[in-house]
């Protein structure tokens, strides 16, 4: 935001180009005053005429230079005679803190009195400039940070992924933020490996719920041994097919083979299940400069750290740490914990979560220099897909994620067991893995709230359960995987000894979810299957007449459905030795 080279001074300070637009509620960049209306008359006084020039008016929307010495009246005051149409010097909207007298309008008549607005004061002034364009803010250690903030085109570098969803949506939102160890580019010598393609050394998945009320922020260990699918790129306008790997670390998801941002999007969904909208990645640097942007943020040391190999030197308690010694921060592992990449991704959720109170801070949204350097820091470690590949998308997807509370922003950490094949390595911990993912795909909250106790209706009353040799039920498959339908029966006939289930071949139309039709008369039947096949009650579809004797339920298995005796319904809390924090919680310290 140069004001150089377009005919102003050089005392103008950038933050006075961010102009406050009535017509949005939200503060907006001008730089070129030449379109900019003319200051409007507070009052109908005339200003005094200028020294020097005479009485002779001039056509109305004239204009000039005010003699040397020359001044208007504050607030459009002014000892000049009524009625003389006198001409005034036309401000800039941004600089208009003076009310100039507006000319008569063609044809005569009175100029119209406009009443000054109340002058905001300077932290509403700033709320109102950031309300549109901070979201929040995630700072991803080892090589990664990002923040939802506005600013200009260029400063953004995008990746085509083969995806473009749009900006904004109906629904959860979720954002794969990956911290790349990318050793080139300014700022970023000097750490580790030199020859480092850039892998995803730092990777967390941000899901945003439906309502906007909540967001549980994923870490993934970058060492987790994992399949990646084959992965189409684009470079140089060709489009090429990098083959996929089997059992290999997750972080050779970026850079390895020249894979790009699209292939941990494609790794990410095929193990989650979830639905990628967006990916931010970011570098070394930023970490260094968003820590110093907001002047420094607070971390915690239960002991000592003293850590030669990231140059971090710590006392015990709370300190401040920015630049070098926050990157230090969030690389140190071998002083902390158990001295793993695990231990590591907890020193980085604590120094995110302090990073994000730091930004919502009062201290930081009243201070437009902060915000502004936190704009040029942000937006320069910044790549992106298409999809927000702009200032305006992303001050968008920024005012639509803003309405998260900190309070309920929940950092966890997807479970991993020791790799007996590999100590340096991790695996997916299915048990605990499958339900927390389960969670997140229902849109359940990891934040732990106080739930309040309805009445309760009706319907909730228990409903006495059927024997298992009275159950009687027609599986069809629905969009299950293949032989889904005679899996489940022979489970049922040989693990539950429903002897009185049939498969019922492939259903006519393919549901997303599993559903279980029966009939007032089978209530009891119905309660005893769903709680074997784990069934949500969103699952169940009673119909308005009895069943006769040997008419038998419909279950109708769907994509959801992953195999038998393995529940589909979503726990509603988060699965026990799944590791998580709360961004509001400041007592947590690194042990």
């Amino acid at each position: 935001m140069d004001a150089q080279g377009r005919g102003r001074g050089d005392d103008i300070d950038p933050a006075d180009q961010w102009v406050f637009d009535p017509n949005t509620g939200t503060y907006e960049l001008r730089l070129d005053p030449g379109g900019s209306p003319p200051a409007q008359p507070a009052d109908r006084r005339a200003p005094a005429p200028r020294r020097g020039s005479g009485d002779t008016p001039r056509p109305a929307g004239g204009r000039d230079t005010p003699a040397p010495g020359s001044r208007t009246g504050q607030n459009g005051s002014g000892s000049g005679t009524p009625g003389k149409d006198t001409e005034t010097r036309e401000l800039p909207a941004q600089r208009d803190r003076r009310a100039g007298n507006r000319a008569a309008p063609p044809g005569g008549g009175t100029p119209s009195r406009r009443k000054p607005k109340p002058k905001k004061s300077a932290k509403k002034k700033a709320l109102y400039w950031t309300s549109g364009a901070l979201g929040f803010v995630l700072v991803a250690g080892c090589g990664g940070a990002f923040y939802l903030y506005q600013q200009l085109n260029g400063n953004i570098s995008k990746v085509d992924v083969g995806k473009e969803n749009p900006a904004v949506k109906d629904g959860p939102v979720n954002i794969l933020v990956i911290g790349t160890d990318a050793r080139s580019g300014k700022g970023n010598q000097g750490y580790g490996d030199s020859g480092s393609v850039g892998h995803a050394d730092t990777t967390i998945l941000m899901h945003i719920s439906k309502d906007r009320s909540n967001t549980t922020a994923l870490s993934i260990p970058r060492d987790m041994i994992t399949d990646i699918p084959d992965c189409p790129t684009k470079k140089d306008g060709t489009t090429r097919t990098i083959p996929g790997q089997r059992n290999v670390r997750f972080n050779t998801s970026l850079g390895q083979e020249d894979r790009d941002p699209g292939c941990t999007w494609r790794t990410v969904e095929k193990m989650t299940g979830l639905s990628i909208d967006h990916f931010m990645m970011a570098d070394f640097n930023a970490v260094k400069e968003l820590s110093e942007a907001v002047d420094g943020v607070e971390v915690c040391a239960a002991k000592p750290i003293d850590d030669p190999k990231s140059h971090l030197h710590l006392p015990a308690g709370k300190s401040v740490v920015k630049g070098e010694q926050a990157l230090a921060f969030v690389r140190t592992r071998h002083s902390v914990g158990t001295g793993s990449d695990l231990s590591r991704i907890q020193l980085q959720q604590q120094f995110l979560s302090s990073m994000i109170r730091k930004m919502k801070s009062g201290d930081t949204l009243t201070s437009v220099p902060k915000l502004y350097d936190l704009a040029q820091a942000a937006t320069k470690a910044l790549t992106v897909d298409t999809g927000i590949g702009s200032a305006g998308k992303l001050v968008d997807l920024a005012k639509d994620l803003s309405r998260v509370d900190i309070k309920n922003i929940t950092f966890a950490t997807v479970p991993v067991l020791d790799n007996p094949k590999d100590p340096a390595t991790v695996v997916l911990d299915e048990a605990k893995a499958g339900p927390l993912f389960q969670m997140i795909r229902a849109d359940h909250s990891l934040t732990k709230t106080k739930t309040k106790k309805g009445k309760g209706t009706s319907d909730d009353k228990k409903v006495p359960k059927a024997p298992a040799d009275q159950v009687r039920v027609d599986v069809s498959n629905g969009g299950g995987p293949f032989g889904a339908a005679q899996e489940t029966v022979d489970w049922l006939q040989n693990s539950k000894a429903a002897k009185l289930s049939t498969n019922a071949g492939n259903a006519p139309t393919k549901l997303a979810a599993t559903r279980l039709e029966y009939a007032p008369n089978q209530a009891g039947q119905a309660a005893t299957l769903a709680e074997w096949m784990g069934l949500p009650k969103s699952a169940l579809k009673k119909t308005t007449a009895d069943a006769g004797p040997k008419v038998p339920m419909k279950l109708i298995l769907g994509k959801d459905f992953e195999g038998p005796g393995k529940s589909i319904e979503a726990p509603t809390k988060t699965p026990d030795g799944v590791q998580n924090v709360n961004a509001d919680d400041q007592n947590v310290c690194a042990k």
